[in-house]
This record gives structure tokens, C-alpha cells and sequence, in this order.
């Protein structure tokens, strides 16, 4: 139906509406008003990265709690770091934490951005800064209304260099998919996960006379080779399924336990001689219970989109020292 549609000329366009106010067999529902609310209707469904329709803003209404920084290191000399929110306070504590990387010579890092959306290109140009070289263009935001762009370039020298991955998604949005872009175009940083929501785009929130809010994306972030992220998004080189009740859930528990128990698998029990001495076997004790249990004891969370990094980041360092 949509290539049909798109397939429609201009007379044909004008044609099928006139067809349809003299021959549908229910004539009020071809009215002006009708026909107003299928093009609002229809442009909302095919510019839905650019076009939102929002109830009146409530007075009691809460703001979302930001997502804060987050980072560890992985086998002792891999660095993780989950930018949350792009805000001013997580810039901070992540320029704490790349010192900390830089004395600890970690060689590897893995960029989680998959808890990142946010429209402000300016803090997400700081971000992207501490990874790509001074001078370079990071990303140019077009704003076609203004007749002007806005540039974003790195005007330091970058806080690591070293082997790079980034972790995307559905919900890594607005600045972090130019952030992910800019890494991957000048630190050759690998894409690892799903696409991103492909809605690197500033909005302007414009209110109806109901109070209703429609919500238009008013420029976009162009890369400097110049593919626009605005639509289509990120695509991962390395793709990856994982359901964001999943992610957010570990998100959550990280806080307390930390990655490591959603990467790694616990380690199985060993016989060893305090066991022969007893006439007990822990391994065959283990698998019997493991047995017992399946199908009544829910498996560990795992993240797979991590584990994958650092499958890959261990199968290159293997590589490397051939």
C-alpha cells in the first residue's frame, strides 16, 4: 500500500480525493475536516521521527529522572563507560574516570550509549571531544529555517586513544547517535547492537489552540562526510538482539551488583582432594541440582550486547600478538 501510494502523481492525488467526496457511499465521512485529520494522521505515521502529537502539558506533570554515569573495568585492562544523560555532571565524572583509565594504560574501551537520548548537540559534541582528534568536524546540526548551520568541531586533544567500541540501540537518540557516528568515522570505532532511533534532531515543541503540542523536528545532524542520521539512524556493523526490558533492568541492578555478574557465567564447582575425602563430587552435586531446577528456576539476565564487545575485544588483542 505505501509504494502504491507513493507511486501517485499529483493529478492522481487530486483525482482520488475528488473521487472519493462524489462516490464514497458515506459522504460525511470525506468532509474537510476528515480529510485534514488523514493528513495530519498520515504525516504523523510517515514523519514519525520528526513529528509527534503530545496531550496538554500537565501542571503536576514530573520530568524523567536522568540516567547518571556509569563505569568499570573488565579483566583489568578493559575500560567500560555508560554515558547515561548528556549532561554537564556525567561529563564531569566521565573526565574523572578517563584520568583513572589513562594510569591504569586500559588500551580497550567499551562506550555504552544505549542509555543516551537527549537533542542537546552541544554537550554531545563534549562528549564525542574526548575520543576524536583536535581539529576535526565532528558533526554539523543543518537547520534549514535559520539558512545557517551549526558546526561542531574538537577543539582538544582526546582524553583516549586506543581500541574503541560502541554500544547502541532503539534508545540511543538525538546527540548520542552523532556521538556514535563521529567515533566510528574517526576512531574506526566498531557498532555493536541494534539501530538507533533515528532521531538525531533538535525539536520545537508548538502548541495547538486545544493545548495539544505538536512536536516538529526543526534541524538534524549531518556527519562531515555527510549522511544525515535524522530517519534512518546508526546502522551496527556488528548486529546484536537484546529486549530493552532486558537492558534497562541490568541498568538498574548495575548500580548494586555491577556488569560483571550479567557478562560473565559463574564459575562451575571443581573436585578437588576436600571432596574425595569425603566421598562427595561437587560437579556431579551442581549438574543434579541444575537439573532439579530447570524449568522452575528463572535463568540469569545476561547481557549479550556487552558480552559480545568483549568476546570481540578479547579475539583481537589474541590477534594482535600473533
Amino acid at each position: 500500500m505505501e509504494e502504491l501510494i507513493n507511486s501517485l502523481s499529483a493529478a492522481d492525488l487530486q483525482a482520488a480525493i475528488t473521487l472519493l467526496k462524489n462516490n464514497f457511499t458515506n459522504p460525511d465521512a470525506i468532509t474537510e475536516m476528515e480529510l485534514n485529520r488523514a493528513t495530519v494522521e498520515g504525516m504523523l505515521i510517515r514523519q514519525a521521527h520528526g513529528l509527534m502529537l503530545l496531550p496538554p502539558p500537565s501542571r503536576g506533570e514530573s520530568t524523567p529522572a536522568e540516567t547518571s554515569f556509569y563505569s568499570e573495568v573488565f579483566d583489568g585492562h578493559v575500560g567500560y563507560v555508560r554515558f547515561g544523560a548528556l549532561t554537564s555532571a556525567n561529563l564531569k565524572a566521565m573526565d574523572k574516570k578517563l584520568e583513572e583509565f589513562g594510569v591504569k594504560k586500559i588500551g580497550a574501551m567499551i562506550v555504552d550509549l544505549r542509555a543516551s537520548g537527549a537533542s542537546d548537540f552541544a554537550i554531545a559534541a563534549e562528549f564525542a571531544k574526548r575520543f576524536c582528534a583536535k581539529g576535526k568536524l565532528l558533526f554539523t546540526v543543518r537547520k534549514p529555517a535559520a539558512r545557517q548551520d551549526r558546526a561542531f568541531s574538537s577543539d582538544r586533544d582526546p582524553a583516549f586513544q586506543g581500541l574503541l567500541l560502541v554500544l547502541v540501540d532503539g534508545e540511543t537518540a538525538g546527540g548520542a547517535e552523532a556521538i556514535a557516528g563521529a567515533l566510528r568515522l574517526y576512531d574506526k570505532a566498531l557498532i555493536i547492537g541494534q539501530p538507533s532511533a533515528g532521531r538525531a534532531v533538535e525539536y520545537s515543541d508548538l502548541s495547538l489552540p486545544s493545548g495539544k503540542v505538536l512536536r516538529v523536528a526543526v534541524a538534524e545532524a549531518v556527519l562531515p562526510e555527510g549522511q544525515s542520521l535524522f530517519s534512518d539512524g546508526i546502522k551496527p556493523d556488528l548486529p546484536v538482539a537484546m529486549s530493552v526490558s532486558e537492558k534497562r533492568q541490568i541498568f538498574q541492578l548495575s548500580a548494586e551488583k555491577g556488569m560483571a555478574p550479567f557478562v560473565y557465567e559463574t564459575e562451575r564447582p571443581h573436585l578437588n582432594e576436600a571432596a574425595l575425602l569425603a566421598g562427595t563430587n561437587p560437579e556431579v552435586d551442581a549438574a543434579e541440582a541444575q537439573r532439579r531446577n530447570r524449568g522452575r528456576e528463572k535463568q540469569p539476565t545476561r547481557d549479550p550486547v556487552l558480552q559480545r564487545a568483549l568476546d570481540l575485544v578479547t579475539s583481537l588483542e589474541i590477534y594482535q600478538k600473533r
